[in-house]
């Protein structure tokens, strides 16, 4: 096997936050080119309609006018983006200009490197080639499967698991710089399974791994959608708790709409901090909401966030922990961060922060 058995996030030679934060400039943001996919995943919110329909989020892909402005407001900043994530909720290659979004980014000069991730059914050369030319750094591939019947269950998508195999072997052939991440949850394969998965996927990618479900997303019970119980952290890793998000430290993520939720996992939209469309990013990044949930997490008081106490990403999937550092790191951000007092609710959640609008 060629590739290297190692999970899609870099957990080696990270930058220890105590010693940037409060930063000027955000490290990573997430960029949502659509809210919508076409698989319907029991172990994903986006994949229950009935659930997305109460939040009223918008479905649909993200305007390149909207993009665009998000690109050129990073020039704001003092520095450019460390990462642009094309992704969060939906399937990006549903955005039909998806390869323009990555040249715009990588010609502007204000991101050093971009990458996404993809359930990997839309990724035939025709939609993939221009995207591979437009500059992208990264592409994660998960796979949900290795049936047909897998995906059916899982996914409820009629899944050309034959054709997706020559579409990765096509794409690892000529990806060009562009690193190629394959991974599978362990829930979705037995023993002969995976052995099957390091010989289909294991030479035509550059790393490959085996995680597990983890109940990440707040507010969505996935051992309640999939039946499964889960006992270990998505790298495999034992489960820790924490009390301090360094997510909201160091990044931001924009919605395919526009709004601005302070944490990529807000499937919900609950924890809505701006909208692109009327702000700037510098402003959102330095706003009082997103100060105020940091400030509310710095003092230890994340549980009596109605959304944040009870996220799972936090427990099983966490790659960096500043809770030994919280006390000083609250000295920092109280000298940096000049804060309204009564922009945390009582009940824990920045007033305005819930936007249930489509498309305001």
């Amino acid at each position: 096997m060629k590739a290297r058995l190692e999970p899609r996030i870099n957990l080696q030679g990270r930058t220890s936050l105590e010693t940037v934060i409060p930063l000027a400039t955000p490290f990573i943001v997430f960029v949502d080119p659509a809210s919508a996919c076409n698989f319907k995943c029991a172990f994903c919110p986006t994949g229950h309609h009935d659930l997305i329909a109460e939040t009223g989020r918008f479905q649909g892909a993200m305007k390149f006018e909207v993009f665009q402005k998000i690109i050129d407001d990073l020039a704001e900043f003092d520095r450019p983006l460390k990462v642009l994530r094309l992704y969060k909720d939906g399937e990006p290659f549903l955005n039909r200009r998806l390869a323009d979004m990555v040249a715009y980014a990588k010609r502007s000069g204000r991101v050093d490197y971009v990458d996404t991730t993809t359930n990997g059914s839309l990724i035939s050369p025709e939609r993939m080639g221009p995207v591979l030319a437009a500059g992208l750094d990264k592409i994660n591939i998960s796979v949900d499967g290795m049936t047909a019947d897998t995906y059916r269950k899982f996914t409820g998508f009629k899944f050309d698991f034959g054709r997706f195999v020559e579409n990765v072997k096509w794409l690892y052939a000529n990806r060009g710089r562009c690193e190629v991440v394959v991974k599978i949850p362990a829930e979705l394969v037995d023993e002969p399974e995976r052995q099957a998965f390091f010989d289909t996927f294991g030479d035509h990618c550059d790393r490959i791994f085996v995680e597990n479900f983890a109940p990440c997303w707040p507010q969505f019970d996935i051992e309640q959608h999939t039946g499964v119980k889960i006992s270990r952290g998505i790298y495999q890793q034992d489960v820790s708790d924490t009390d301090t998000c360094p997510y909201i430290f160091y990044g931001y993520s924009v919605n395919a709409d526009g709004l601005v939720s302070a944490c990529f996992l807000d499937w919900g939209r609950k924890l809505v901090i701006g909208d692109v469309r009327r702000q700037s990013m510098k402003e959102i990044w330095n706003s009082e909401l997103m100060n105020a949930l940091r400030l509310q997490h710095l003092e230890g008081r994340r549980r009596q966030n109605a959304v944040c106490g009870g996220c799972g990403q936090l427990s099983h999937c966490l790659p960096d922990n500043i809770d030994a550092h919280r006390p000083a790191l609250l000295v920092k951000f109280k000298e940096a961060v000049h804060l309204d007092p009564s922009a945390i609710a009582p009940g824990g959640i920045a007033p305005g922060v819930v936007v249930t609008e489509a498309a305001a």
